[in-house]
């Protein structure tokens, strides 16, 4: 038998979560990957310094991590 309780965070776990090789992965994480990486590489290319690049990729990354993991947290 399954209780509206379990039924509510198991529907939040399936929303929340991204199969990366078999193992499930919150997809908050991988959005803050790209999103870092991907600010990593346009920074890198319009000043062609790495310093500026890396330390901006890490803000977003770090950001949007925090962001998403409160929000997808709060649905638990």
């Amino acid at each position: 038998m399954t209780t509206a309780g379990n039924f509510r965070t198991a529907a939040a776990r399936v929303t929340c979560d991204v199969s990366v090789a078999g193992v499930p992965w919150p997809a908050y994480k991988l959005i803050a990957l790209v999103l870092g990486a991907l600010v990593t590489l346009v920074i890198g290319i319009a000043t062609a310094t790495a310093a500026t690049a890396v330390l901006a990729g890490a803000a977003v990354g770090t950001v949007t991590w925090l962001a998403f993991s409160a929000l997808c947290s709060s649905r638990l």
